[in-house]
C-alpha cells in the first residue's frame, strides 16, 4: 500500500487506502474463483464419460492413444481444481487481515479523538485546539498505534501478492510435478510432518495435494492450507459414500428387530447427509471467516474437524470439543457455537486475529449408558494430543496462544488427554462439566492459573454425581435423613468424572455463567459467553 502527502513524514503510509477498502471484496473475488471448480469438475467427468463410450467400440492402437490424450486432458483439469481453492484462500485471507486491520485502525483513530486528538483524511494527528491541550506522549502514542494498523495491512498485501505470484509462475509453468519419493510413515509425528512439508519444493506440494488427496487431508502437522484444499477435493466422493450407503439401507426388510435396525441406520445416514450438506453450505459461504476443512470421515456417525479462520495465522487460536451425541449430524450446529466465541472475541478484541477449530474427531457417546463410561474419552486422547501438536508445528511465526474448550462429556475428553498426554495448549476451559477425570488441576499438567471452568446455576450436570452418592441418595431416600442428603449434596465438589472443576477446590479459576442450562453458555446475553472469548484472547 502507497500514498501519503509529501512532505508529511510522520504520516503513515496507506492511511487513506486502508480507510476505503473494502476487505469484503477480496473474499468475494476468491469466492468466484473457487466456484470455477464446478465447472471444471463438469468438464473432467464429461472427459471420462467420453472415455467410457469410446471403449466398448473402437480398440487398437488409435483407441488406446486417444484414450490416453483424453486422460491426460481430464488430468489437466484436475490438476488445476487446488489452484482454486489455494487462489480462494489467499484472497479470503487477505480480506480478513486486511478487515482486522481496519478494525484495529478505527478503534486507534477513535481512541484518539476521544482524547482529545484530531485524525485528518490522511492520518496526520494533532492536537484539537477546542479542547484540553493534549502532551506530546499522547499524540506519539495515536501515531505509533494507526502506524501499527498500517503495517498490518502492508504485511498482508505484499505476501499476497506474493503467493499469487508464486500461483502464476506455477500456473505458466504446469501443475504436474515428479512426486516426492519419500512419505512420512503411520507413527510420524506432527512436527516430523512439518519438516517433511518444508523440505518439499511448491510443485511437489501442489502434486500431492492434488493426487494424494486422502493422505494430505488428514496429516496432523501440515497446513491448514493445504489440508483444506485436499479436504475439499474430497468432498463429492464423502457425500458419494453416504449416498451409497442410503441407497442400501432404503429396502424394508419383513417386520422385526432386522427391519427396527435398518430403520435406525437409515435415519443415521439421512442426518449424516444433512449434516454434510450443512457443512458443505458454510464451507460456500462468502465473506469472513473462511472456514477450513481440516477433516472428514463420514464412516459410522461422522467425523469432521473445520476451523473459522486460518489457526496457521492466528495469534489465538480456540479448539473446541464438543459432548455427548455430537457427530457429523451435529457438526454445522456446534460449528455454530465455536463462531459465536469467534464473534465475541472480534468484538472485545478488535484488530487481533483468532481462529476457532471444531475439533470432532472422535467417537462421542450415543446413549447414557456409553457416557457412564472413561473409555471413548481415554481412546480420543491421543487424537487431540496430535492435533494439538500439529497446530503448533504448523503455525507460522510467534506461537498462538491455544485454547482448548471442552463442554459436558467433551471437557472429560479434554482433561483426559491433558492428563494422559499433555495437551499442546495455554489454557483449558470447560463448561457444563460432569468432571474432568482429575481431582485437581495440577493434574492437568497446565500453566497455573491457566485452568478455567463455568456450570449454570441451572445445568443438570449439577446431578452427575458419583455412582456411590447415587446408591446412597438412592437408599435413603423416604426417610427422615432424605432431605438433608439433598441439601448436603447440593453443596457437594465431585461429579460423576471426580472432582467438580467449578467448585473451589478444584484449584482452577471460575467465570460466571446465567441460568440458560446445560447447551445455553454460548447464548448471546449469557456472559459465559464473554467469558470464554476473553479466555481465548488472555484477557
Amino acid at each position: 500500500m502507497s500514498g501519503g502527502p509529501a512532505g508529511a513524514a510522520d504520516v503513515p503510509v496507506g492511511y487513506a487506502q486502508l480507510w476505503r477498502a473494502d476487505p469484503g471484496a477480496w473474499s468475494t473475488a476468491g469466492t468466484a474463483w473457487r466456484n470455477l471448480a464446478g465447472p471444471v469438475r463438469q468438464r473432467a467427468d464429461a472427459l471420462t464419460a467420453r472415455i467410457g463410450a469410446l471403449r466398448p467400440g473402437w480398440s487398437g492402437a488409435a483407441s488406446a492413444a486417444a484414450q490416453r490424450r483424453i486422460g491426460e486432458l481430464r488430468t489437466g483439469l484436475t490438476d488445476v481444481l487446488p489452484a482454486l481453492v489455494e487462489v480462494d484462500q489467499v484472497l479470503a485471507e487477505l480480506g480478513a487481515r486486511l478487515g482486522a486491520a481496519k478494525a484495529r485502525l478505527g478503534a486507534e483513530v477513535a481512541r484518539a479523538e476521544s482524547g482529545g486528538l484530531r485524525v485528518d483524511r490522511t492520518g496526520a494527528v494533532r492536537p484539537d485546539p477546542a479542547r484540553v491541550a493534549q502532551t506530546g506522549p499522547a499524540v506519539v502514542h495515536a501515531r505509533a498505534g494507526i502506524r501499527g494498523a498500517l503495517t498490518l495491512a502492508g504485511a498482508a498485501d505484499r505476501e499476497a501478492a506474493g503467493r499469487l505470484a508464486e500461483l502464476t509462475t506455477a500456473a505458466v509453468r504446469g501443475w504436474v510435478s515428479v512426486p516426492p519419493a519419500w512419505r512420512p510413515g503411520p507413527g510420524a509425528g506432527p512436527a516430523e510432518v512439518s519438516r517433511w512439508w518444508a523440505g518439499l519444493s511448491a510443485a511437489e506440494r501442489r502434486w500431492l495435494v492434488g493426487r494424494e488427496p486422502d493422505r494430505i487431508g488428514r496429516l496432523d502437522g501440515l497446513p491448514a492450507a493445504a489440508r483444506d484444499q485436499a479436504n475439499r477435493l474430497l468432498l463429492g466422493d464423502r457425500r458419494e459414500q453416504l449416498l451409497v450407503r442410503r441407497l442400501a439401507l432404503r429396502h424394508p426388510l419383513p417386520a422385526g428387530p432386522l427391519e427396527a435396525s435398518r430403520r435406525v441406520r437409515l435415519a443415521a445416514v439421512e442426518a449424516s447427509l444433512r449434516g454434510l450438506d450443512g457443512l458443505t453450505e458454510r464451507l460456500a459461504a462468502d465473506g469472513v471467516p473462511r472456514a477450513y476443512l481440516l477433516g472428514l470421515d463420514p464412516a459410522r456417525d461422522g467425523r469432521a474437524v473445520v476451523a473459522l479462520g486460518n489457526p496457521d495465522r492466528a495469534s489465538s487460536v480456540l479448539t473446541y470439543v464438543p459432548g455427548m451425541t455430537s457427530d457429523l449430524a451435529d457438526a454445522p450446529a456446534e460449528l455454530g457455537r465455536a463462531a459465536r466465541v469467534l464473534q465475541r472475541c472480534a468484538a472485545l478484541g478488535p484488530g487481533e486475529e483468532a481462529a476457532a477449530v471444531l475439533w470432532l474427531d472422535y467417537d462421542a457417546p450415543d446413549f447414557l449408558t456409553e457416557a457412564a463410561g472413561t473409555r471413548q474419552a481415554e481412546d480420543a486422547g491421543p487424537a487431540l494430543h496430535r492435533f494439538q501438536e500439529g497446530l503448533r508445528a504448523a503455525h507460522e511465526g510467534p506461537p498462538a496462544r491455544q485454547t482448548v474448550l471442552g463442554h459436558s462429556y467433551g471437557s472429560l475428553v479434554v482433561g483426559a488427554a491433558a492428563r494422559d498426554h499433555g495437551l499442546g495448549a495455554d489454557a483449558l476451559v470447560f463448561v457444563g462439566s460432569p468432571g474432568v477425570g482429575v481431582d485437581h488441576a495440577a493434574d492437568l499438567r497446565m500453566p497455573a492459573g491457566q485452568v478455567w471452568s463455568s456450570t449454570a446455576p441451572d445445568d443438570v450436570i449439577r446431578l452427575a454425581r458419583p455412582p456411590d452418592e447415587l446408591a446412597r441418595r438412592a437408599l435413603l431416600a423416604g426417610t427422615p435423613l432424605g432431605p438433608a442428603l439433598a441439601v448436603l449434596d447440593g453443596h457437594g465438589e465431585r461429579l460423576w468424572f471426580g472432582a467438580d472443576p467449578s467448585a473451589p477446590g478444584f484449584g482452577g479459576r471460575r467465570f460466571p455463567s446465567a441460568p440458560h442450562g446445560h447447551t445455553g453458555y454460548w447464548d448471546p446475553d449469557n456472559p459465559a459467553l464473554d467469558g470464554m472469548a476473553r479466555i481465548v484472547l488472555g484477557r
